[in-house]
């Protein structure tokens, strides 16, 4: 079983986010990136198919070569090879055929993506790659099995979870329940020793345009000043909760 897993490039959520140009483009200025989390548990699990049936597992990026660092960690992880298509990520379409390219390459049978990243938060990219690949698809996958061609998965839904069978060439958008935080893998020194004679393929991109683009962003207004109000006196409470911060 060949699997392909997508990494993002994401700003850390402890990074303090600025935008310049008149609030047009993010600052990436002191931002330390990532691992797109829902990516890395999707990796974490490809490393146990890697690990427990044989598979391959490489990861791909969409990005220029700031992004190269990310995928070393993905190697150090215990990816087998890289791909970064050397192009700026603009949008869900553009990266979805970017992504559809490379997975018809190096005909793959499983694509594991994150759900969404937690940098636009756009959750498109798996849904459109599986259009593109005429694929299978799953998203919000919290688990997987593989046996020979059949796949069976769950997926969370509103109030619960839905267990499916499909088949392969499948693509799923996972998140956390494919594995848990603590089975995720920090890379050790061998690892990352090996990661640097493992290969990380550039591509050029394909053609494709994006069909989107950001006008502005805004971060959220900060928070007001806190009022305290003696236990005792209920009736300024409510007034204050009805009046000021009109929630009742």
């Amino acid at each position: 079983m060949k699997i392909l897993v997508c990494i993002s490039h994401v700003p850390d959520t402890t990074s303090k986010i600025n935008f310049t140009d008149g609030d047009t483009k993010f600052d990436t200025n002191g931002v330390q990136f990532v691992i797109n989390p829902n990516d890395e548990f999707g990796l974490t699990r490809a490393m146990w198919f890697k690990e427990k049936q044989g598979a391959s597992v490489d990861v791909v990026n969409v990005g220029g070569p700031e992004t190269e660092p990310t995928l070393r960690k993905a190697l150090a992880i215990g990816a087998d090879t890289a791909v970064r298509v050397n192009t700026e990520a603009k949008d869900g379409m553009q990266v979805a055929k970017e992504l559809a390219k490379v997975v018809q390459d190096g005909s793959y049978d499983l694509v594991i993506a994150g759900r969404e990243s937690i940098d636009y938060n756009g959750g498109m990219v798996p849904g459109m790659l599986a259009a593109l690949l005429d694929a299978n698809f799953v998203n919000n996958c919290i688990s997987l099995e593989v046996d020979g061609t059949s796949a069976k998965a769950i997926r969370e839904i509103d109030g619960g979870k839905e267990s499916v069978s499909t088949s392969l060439p499948l693509v799923i958008g996972g998140q956390k329940g494919l594995v848990e935080e603590s089975d995720l893998r920090i890379p050790n020194m061998r690892g990352i020793m090996m990661a640097r004679k493992k290969p990380l393929n550039v591509v050029e991109p394909t053609s494709a345009s994006a069909e989107t683009a950001s006008v502005s962003f805004e971060k959220p207004a900060p928070k007001g000043d806190v009022k305290l109000v003696d236990a005792d006196n209920v009736g300024e409470l409510v007034n204050l909760l009805h009046n000021e911060a009109k929630v009742i």
